[in-house]
């Protein structure tokens, strides 16, 4: 069967690409039977067994040889020629097709094929900032009975009924076809953004300047890239959103750190660099301490950016979820230079996995932000863009967000009542006034002991998260902050988060027996602590 028959095989002489012991009758192949012959010749043609210019085994004589039908074998031969393995003509035998590439190098005998991967790949500036960045690793641990994770909401919050009617309508409707959309999303949906962004938001913008993104991560990375440069600099909230300070530090900015008190971005300590270009803001609840930035902050932010011709980005990740009175209107609504860069999400509202986002943007800056987001994915989904739009026209979204309002208030209520039962004196749960978080703050621990004791109660199906990764390394404080674990309640029965707490509290006051740590926290924390800073 010409060279077809001494393929390399183990380093145990010669055989025949024989696809199993016993080959099925011809006219029933087995399945993935001329992908194993395909497979075979294609290593064979690779690695020279098959010399270029050889005649390939008829199709005739391999299915004799092989037992299966002369189809199967010809379909394999038709794929190899596709590809350029073999060379084919009418009336006469197929060739081994001659290389265009150099040759491999060749593996010992038996070898399985590998890649090779190179030792440094050649990577941009951006390239290698990216793969030095140190991202958090995106949770795959096994999960655990209680788990506070901050972030998450719960399936069963999910506007399931509402969501599936208008799915279903909209499917139902006809396209006149199914083309790209514009980049910056459906016009019914921006229409009803624009709508809602006044009466929830008290923000006054028109419908084009809203731009529908993938998630507020992107909408942050598309500033990134298109406000910063290489040398440029960023004011950024200490602590504040990790994902977000990445961002911009990945394009080659640089960082300015600002600390945060118990009212959020402290703006007296906003730097006068002359590399600023912009500064990232969690006014209406800040991630992740919880402060609301007061009206004179808010003012003050704003005249920062005017003195550094600088852009404010708003980030507005859960602001619709404020307790106690109505939710605090955006900074965008005091602008009036246009130079705040407002970002809303639809993952806290209804979940992370609807991709679903959106940037209101200073109108000089639609056109560019239109083409960025044209060349990153062309648009966001568009089914979803027009279901979203209509649950909003319908009045279907804003009554699921005041009833998730409710039902997280009361999570929120069984929370605070289960630190106060269950944790030792002196644990204060804080930066609740909003949102779907809080910190609790341990003035009997010290901020190394965050990670030991979170795996502790991980270890007893409690999941609870470290504050010390949301700081600028190497935190500058004037006295040690006491420890601090991020809660988060929004994806929790509410049933589970007495139960819960009741562990986490016997995990706390085992690890302080055990560990004893010392010195504790200096001074007291007050309504919130590490909040007072030089």
């Amino acid at each position: 069967m010409g060279q077809l028959s001494k393929p390399r095989s183990h380093g145990q002489g010669t055989r025949t690409p024989s696809a199993a012991p016993a080959a099925p009758p011809a006219s029933h192949p087995a399945p993935g039977t001329g992908r194993r012959i395909y497979g075979l010749l294609r290593d064979q043609i690779a690695d020279g067994t098959l010399a270029p210019g050889a005649p390939a085994p008829s199709t005739r004589a391999l299915a004799a040889e092989l037992g299966v039908s002369r189809t199967t074998v010809t379909a394999a031969y038709e794929q190899l020629a596709a590809e350029g393995f073999l060379v084919t003509s009418a009336g006469r035998a197929a060739r081994v097709a001659s290389p265009q590439w150099p040759a491999a190098p060749h593996a010992p005998a038996g070898a399985p094929a590998r890649r090779q991967a190179r030792s440094s790949p050649k990577l941009s500036g951006y390239a290698r900032r990216v793969a030095e960045a140190g991202l958090p690793p995106v949770p795959r641990t096994a999960p655990v009975r209680y788990d506070f994770l901050y972030g998450a909401v719960a399936s069963r919050d999910f506007p399931a009924l509402a969501w599936r009617r208008a799915w279903q309508a909209e499917l139902l409707r006809q396209q006149a076809s199914l083309y790209y959309i514009p980049p910056e999303g459906e016009p019914a949906l921006r229409r009803a953004l624009q709508g809602y962004l006044r009466r929830a938001r008290g923000i006054a913008c028109d419908a084009e300047q809203i731009l529908v993104v993938q998630g507020s991560q992107q909408a942050i990375d598309l500033c990134a890239r298109l406000l910063l440069d290489p040398g440029d600099a960023f004011a950024f909230e200490d602590p504040g959103y990790l994902m977000a300070r990445r961002c911009f530090e990945t394009v080659g900015a640089h960082l300015l750190a600002v600390p945060v008190d118990a009212q959020g971005l402290d703006t007296a300590r906003l730097p006068e660099d002359p590399r600023a270009r912009l500064a990232y803001a969690t006014p209406s609840h800040q991630f992740p301490l919880g402060g609301v930035l007061p009206i004179g902050r808010r003012r003050a932010l704003l005249a920062w950016a005017r003195r550094h011709d600088a852009w404010v980005i708003e980030d507005d990740y859960d602001g619709e979820f404020r307790y106690g009175q109505r939710p605090i209107d955006a900074l965008q609504s005091i602008d009036t230079e246009g130079r705040v860069i407002y970002i809303g999400t639809f993952s806290k509202a209804l979940s992370p996995q609807v991709r679903l986002g959106y940037l209101v943007l200073p109108p000089e800056l639609v056109p560019v932000f239109r083409q960025a987001k044209r060349l990153a994915d062309r648009h966001a989904p568009a089914m979803d863009q027009r279901v979203l739009a209509s649950l909003i026209d319908s009045g279907a979204y804003e009554r699921h967000v005041r009833r998730t309002r409710r039902a997280h208030e009361r999570r929120r209520q069984a929370l605070a009542e289960a630190v106060a039962r269950h944790l030792p004196e002196g644990a204060q749960l804080a930066g609740t006034a909003a949102g779907l978080h809080g910190v609790l703050w341990l003035p009997f621990l010290r901020p190394q002991d965050e990670a030991p004791l979170a795996q502790a109660a991980r270890d007893q199906g409690v999941g609870v998260y470290p504050l010390s990764p949301l700081f600028v390394p190497p935190e500058r404080h004037a006295q040690p902050r006491p420890a601090g674990l991020i809660v988060g309640y929004a994806s929790l029965p509410l049933d589970d988060i007495a139960p819960g707490i009741r562990i986490l509290g016997r995990t706390v006051a085992a690890f302080v027996r055990r560990n004893d740590p010392a010195p504790r926290a200096a001074g007291p924390i007050g309504a919130d602590p590490v909040l007072k800073r030089p």
